[in-house]
């Protein structure tokens, strides 16, 4: 686990985003900033359609592999790099365009994601079953290659468990069995649960030290313990998610500035406010919690949040607060 520290802002960061923002062309950000979109086809109490469209990721114009594998451009020294989450994405975004049309394309590029996902779980120190990150990342400290993440295991886990249903075959859901291990091993033990001093359970989009709870990264991961209850009807997956659902409950108003949402909890003297991407994710994420759980704070929340990005006051305190966050802290 890794302690993090403040560090000296970071040119190449601040080039890659100049380069993928103005200049154009196809970079890591291409597929990760598609508008968040609720799917309004996704049923809760049975294993369906994905609870987010990612319909433009499911025709991402990016890079592939000869096997048809999506890769991500991050250019620079990292250059193009295979990313178990966006593979996740793409898969259930083909998925859910299959569900839709039956049109066997769709149905092969799920399987093409579902297949690298089922090849490429890997045994971290301790032993434990995760998808592996093989290129250094910048988040406060540098995430040292090979890293892994909640967010990868949840997302990973909602592909494998339907791919055993549209397949039968045992092998995706024996992957997702051993993906699904880490959730019960603390992030000191080479997993990504964290307890904190109130008992509340979190599950760490990156594993650093003290844990910096991302939101959008902690919700996404709990749908995958959902989607395995849903696959195999396994009671102890429904409290697994249970734990999550009051963890929410009991920290959201944490995440609440007043005029916008929060990214994390960054125990900085500045918080890490969420960029207006984050923002809409966080708000499309808690409207599908409430759908998932039937929790009305859920969509209080949202309801609040989607008011602050109605103005335009707001808006501009929220873009000032992340500016002056990213000249202190990257």
């Amino acid at each position: 686990m890794r302690n993090r520290q403040r560090p000296l802002p970071r040119l190449s960061y601040y080039r890659r985003i100049f380069s993928a923002y103005l200049i154009g062309g196809k970079s890591h950000l291409t597929f990760w900033h598609e508008s968040p979109a609720e799917n309004p086809n996704a049923t809760v109490e049975q294993l369906g359609e994905y609870y987010m469209l990612f319909a433009e990721k499911a025709d991402y114009q990016g890079f592939y592999d000869s096997s048809s594998v999506p890769q991500l451009n991050y250019h620079g020294h990292i250059g193009l790099q295979y990313n178990p989450i966006a593979i996740a994405q793409y898969g259930l975004g083909n998925y859910n365009l299959y569900r839709r049309s039956s049109d066997p394309e769709r149905r092969r590029k799920f399987f093409v994601a579902a297949d690298w996902l089922c090849s490429h779980l890997e045994q971290n120190a301790q032993g434990l079953a995760v998808w592996n990150h093989h290129f250094d990342w910048e988040y406060r400290d540098t995430l040292r290659a090979p890293w892994y993440s909640a967010l990868a295991q949840g997302q990973g886990i909602s592909v494998l468990v339907r791919a055993h249903k549209e397949s039968r075959d045992a092998r995706y859901l024996d992957a997702a069995q051993r993906a699904l291990a880490c959730f019960h091993v603390s992030m000191t033990d080479g997993g990504v649960a964290f307890t904190d001093e109130c008992g509340d359970l979190w599950f760490e989009e990156y594993i650093v030290s003290p844990p910096t709870h991302i939101l959008n990264g902690f919700i996404w991961a709990s749908w995958g313990i959902y989607d395995y209850f849903l696959a195999t009807e396994d009671p102890r997956m429904r409290e697994l998610f249970s734990r999550a659902v009051r963890t929410m409950l009991h920290n959201l108003d944490r995440y609440d500035l007043g005029f916008w949402s929060l990214y994390e909890q960054s125990g900085t003297r500045l918080p890490m406010v969420a960029s207006p991407f984050y923002h809409q994710l966080h708000i499309v994420q808690l409207r599908i919690m409430h759908r998932l759980t039937g929790e009305d704070t859920f969509a209080r929340v949202a309801d609040r949040w989607e008011s602050y990005s109605r103005s335009r006051s707001k808006r501009t305190r929220a873009l000032c607060y992340k500016s002056a966050f990213k000249l202190c802290y990257y």
